[in-house]
């Protein structure tokens, strides 16, 4: 299987590479949460969406590595595995759920704290040096972040605690997947994340499940392979890259999702909302700057 491609330019410099294959998930992942919100908000159970993503992604992964079963599922990281399944799992469901009762760029914005617990969780469990322009950095997105989510607004009601259970969860599945390291085979680790999902989801089917619509199928669809492909990118950019680095590039995601929201759902964002996002991927930008002058010392 061949790995994700990244431009010439990064191919001789891994943090570079780690920050571009991030923020090509960010992407995919944006716009397979916009196709999860189009078919809760249509009524679909968010448990059955949930079962299609996870199913499709098993059933890719198995017909790319076909030829090479059974020995392409041996893995090296039995435990980091299925620390990674539960995790992204529990990320999934959580900011799912939410998707059915808060703009997509706010239950995104939320969620999108998670850099801040990748960064610091790296530093206290993996020992990465995480310095003060970086954590700096860091800070400012946060308070970025707290423009989109200031207090009193509609994003702090008991829905808004599913997406800051996402951005744990996530953080805990960014952690392990660093932990493992680049020499676990990409499609391995695509099967493995995805298989506490497939087996929760398939137990709980029958009790959710309702018939797909023909005009959804094409949504469905979607899901399954955006969110596969996004699964590959993140994969490698965490095996690439010291976690710290690439993390506040994860705030990305909210600008996307709120172009998104506007694009698709018609939510429109408001000036701070606005002034959040460019202060986000201003400190993302800082970061790389930062990474490209004196790489690892920031």
């Amino acid at each position: 299987m061949s790995r994700p491609s990244v431009p010439s330019a990064a191919a001789g410099n891994p943090v570079l590479k780690g920050i571009l294959l991030n923020l090509s998930a960010i992407l995919l992942f944006t716009l397979m949460d916009a196709t999860a919100k189009h078919l809760i908000e249509g009524g679909a159970p968010v448990l059955q969406v949930i079962w299609v993503r996870y199913v499709g992604q098993t059933a890719i992964v198995l017909v790319m590595i076909a030829p090479k079963l059974p020995g392409a599922l041996i893995t090296r990281h039995p435990w980091h595995q299925a620390g990674r399944s539960l995790a992204q799992f529990g990320a999934s469901i959580f900011f799912f759920v939410s998707l059915g009762t808060i703009s997509l760029a706010s239950a995104t914005a939320i969620a999108d704290m998670n850099p801040l617990l990748i960064t610091l969780g790296a530093a206290l469990f993996l020992g990465e040096p995480v310095g003060p322009r970086r954590l700096a950095a860091v800070g400012v997105a946060i308070l970025g972040a707290l423009l989109i989510l200031r207090p009193g607004s509609d994003v702090f009601t008991p829905m808004a605690l599913y997406p800051v259970a996402c951005a744990l969860s996530f953080a805990a599945f960014a952690l392990l997947t660093r932990a493992m390291g680049p020499g676990e085979p990409i499609a391995t680790s695509l099967f493995y994340s995805a298989l506490v999902g497939t087996v929760i989801t398939t137990f709980a089917l029958p009790f959710v499940w309702q018939p797909i619509p023909a005009r959804d199928l094409w949504a469905y669809a979607a899901i399954a392979i955006l969110g596969t492909a996004a699964q590959m990118f993140l994969i490698r950019a965490y095996a690439s890259a010291p976690a710290s680095v690439i993390a506040p590039f994860g705030y990305t995601g909210i600008p996307l999702a709120a172009l998104w929201g506007l694009v698709f759902f018609n939510e429109v964002p408001d000036g701070l909302t606005i002034l959040g996002a460019l202060v986000i991927v201003g400190a993302g930008l800082y970061v790389w700057h930062r990474e490209n002058r004196a790489p690892g010392h920031g």
